[in-house]
């Protein structure tokens, strides 16, 4: 349906997320990937969804020259812990700080979407609140061990093992915590189709 309205608009994914990439391939829309590097840094005062939104509007800006029929798609997740960002863990050590910091809290997952054409920008972003157990240190060597944290803000992914043990609340949408809230990117192609 929403690639039908879509039809005469090229769609540009700049993601280099395997789910991201899945969850426009189930949403049946046609995309290209293209991949600009940029240095993911942001002002230090910025809290919260302050940084998502700026670091999706940041990879934006390294996409010059759209054409008329371009939607130009960004994106940014972090984890949002006492008070603080927790990107992807460098190493196994700093893997098993984030996850042991999470053990037993609640924590927010926020992702931005910037949505840039030749005329316009929209961006918007989406807030989770996961709860996870109170993990064995045994349970987060084994996770780290066994599955790829290094790939995913605040080292883990709703969707692995992971997810299936540790998490015994979540309020808002369980695609936001795997890095794209789909309902609201549906609802703004919806509204850049008729655009």
């Amino acid at each position: 349906m929403l690639s039908k309205r879509l039809q005469h608009k090229n769609i540009i994914l700049a993601s280099g997320s395997p789910r991201r990439q899945l969850f426009f391939k189930e949403l049946d829309l046609d995309f290209t990937i293209q991949l600009k590097p940029i240095d993911e840094v942001f002002p230090e005062h910025y809290k919260g969804a302050e940084i998502t939104d700026y670091l999706a509007q940041l990879k934006a800006a390294a996409f010059t020259n759209l054409q008329e029929h371009d939607i130009l798609i960004t994106s940014d997740t972090i984890v949002w812990h006492q008070d603080k960002a927790l990107n992807k863990p460098e190493d196994k050590t700093q893997a098993f700080e984030m996850i042991s910091s999470l053990s037993g809290n609640t924590h927010e997952v926020i992702t931005s979407v910037c949505f840039t054409t030749s005329t316009q920008q929209i961006t918007i972003h989406d807030i989770t609140k996961v709860t996870f157990k109170t993990l064995t240190e045994e349970e987060i060597h084994h996770y780290i061990d066994h599955y790829q944290p290094y790939d995913k803000a605040g080292g883990y992914g709703v969707q692995e093992w992971f997810g299936y043990i540790a998490v015994t609340r979540l309020e808002g949408s369980y695609f936001n915590v795997m890095g794209l809230p789909t309902h609201k990117v549906y609802e703004t192609l919806i509204q850049l189709a008729d655009s």
